[in-house]
């Protein structure tokens, strides 16, 4: 698949850069995950599945929030073709260091709680060749600013998921030849961008 840009800006009209909690994207971010990875060339519009993911403790799949729209992002409705999900991560969810895993397979690493059991839940769900968006961003611990990604793509790819690639949100907009910062309400101080990364399931284990 042809891939988009790696650095997202908003553009002149777009003054949402300030999302509400848990939400971690601004919703032109959200446009343009509409417009870059649920329509695909030649084939149908894939709905997008969005996930809100509060808490990774056991039983998180029956308290994730789960919405479902069409290509066009104009709410519930019938489409066609594999879906993309958009799991948004608040920072506050993020575990500093991942569990082991209890299993040593994907069928029964389903089974694990926290980010191991979600990777290979979700996987099972996109063996076709769907796609995985996770959007986070760092959060600061003790003063200290923690990246999740690592963590993150590691769980991932234990499951089988293919890392494609990283996309900087930038919270902010450009003026001249500088940024003016814009950012999320209650983010680390000096947070100027979310991240957000393409996971591909088509392959196997990478």
């Amino acid at each position: 698949m042809q891939l988009p840009t790696t650095i997202w800006l908003p553009g002149s009209h777009d003054t949402d850069t300030s999302p509400d909690a848990p939400a971690v994207l601004p919703d032109w971010a959200l446009d343009k995950i509409r417009a870059e990875f649920t329509r695909r060339s030649g084939d149908a519009p894939s709905p997008l599945w969005r996930l809100t993911i509060g808490d990774t403790d056991p039983g998180m799949d029956a308290r994730t929030p789960c919405t479902t729209e069409g290509a066009t992002g104009d709410g519930p409705r019938t489409t066609s073709g594999t879906p993309v999900i958009l799991a948004e991560l608040h920072p506050d969810t993020l575990p500093t260091a991942a569990p082991r895993s209890r299993y040593a397979d994907n069928e029964y690493g389903a089974m694990d709680d926290g980010w191991p059991g979600f990777f290979h839940r979700v996987y099972r769900l996109l063996r076709s060749g769907g796609l995985l968006l996770l959007a986070t961003r760092q959060r600061r611990d003790a003063g200290v600013l923690t990246d999740p990604l690592g963590l993150l793509v590691a769980c991932a790819r234990s499951a089988g998921f293919r890392y494609l690639q990283h996309i900087v949100v930038v919270h902010g907009h450009a003026a001249g030849d500088r940024i003016v910062p814009a950012p999320p309400d209650g983010s680390a101080p000096g947070l100027i961008h979310s991240d957000l990364l393409v996971l591909d399931s088509q392959g196997g284990q990478s």
